[in-house]
């Protein structure tokens, strides 16, 4: 990682090895892991499945701004000084999660030198992914930026097979997070969809066509993310 080399670690034997003040639960889908203004006890880790952070303005608009994957750590605002959680986690799909109670991820962090390396691991990849977002939002275009979210959400850089969006991740959630209009996300779309980029589906839970697949692996990321020249924009 550039001139620090962080030690290669597997998660799950990590979390294993940590005893005491930890555990870890199955969730069903749409369960509230915590709400904003909750005290701010512990960190999480999510094993599988996904779930979305959003926050709550003063006026009571909420604005989803994150999908959790597998693993992500979550609620780590308590090991800032934060006494109050500033976020509400919802979980889309089941999930399995690890809780640390806080004293627990502080004495981790300081005893285990693996711990301290996926953690920080994780703090420097959200970090990059974040200026990434800040670059996406002040530079590209709508369809660029609704493309390069689809990537994500399909872990599209990983080895393995891209994974299925998640249902609930609807058009209103995918506007919310990248900051333009439904209508314009149903645009894009369906022009994904027609350009053969994306298997577009109904929505399980409502019968609409707002829910989508993964995008296909029989053509190159850079092909979503450069098709806005292939077509007119609305």
């Amino acid at each position: 990682m550039n001139d620090i080399e962080m030690r290669a670690t597997d998660p799950n034997a990590v979390l294993a090895r940590l005893s005491g003040e930890k555990s870890e639960l199955k969730y069903q889908k749409h369960h509230i892991l915590y709400s904003q203004g909750n005290p701010a006890d512990s960190v999480f880790y999510v094993r599988s499945g996904k779930a979305k952070m959003a926050v709550v303005s003063p006026e009571g608009k909420e604005a989803v701004i994150g999908i959790l994957q597998p693993g992500d750590f979550l609620g780590q605002e308590c090991l800032s000084g934060h006494e109050r959680r500033m976020t509400t986690v919802t979980t889309l799909t089941e999930c399995a999660i690890v809780r640390l109670e806080k004293s627990r991820a502080v004495r981790a962090l300081h005893e285990d030198p693996e711990f301290s390396d996926l953690f920080i691991s994780y703090l420097m990849a959200r970090n990059i992914r974040v200026q990434e977002d800040h670059v996406d939002l002040l530079f590209n275009s709508t369809e660029k930026r609704l493309a390069r979210l689809l990537l994500i959400l399909a872990n599209y850089a990983k080895e393995d097979s891209s994974d299925p969006i998640a249902p609930k991740i609807n058009q209103e959630m995918l506007a919310e997070m990248i900051g333009t209009s439904r209508s314009h996300v149903s645009f894009f779309m369906n022009k994904f969809r027609h350009l053969g980029f994306i298997d577009y589906r109904c929505c399980d839970a409502c019968g609409s066509s707002d829910g989508a697949r993964a995008p296909s692996r029989q053509f190159a990321p850079d092909q979503l993310i450069n098709s806005q020249h292939q077509n007119s924009r609305p």
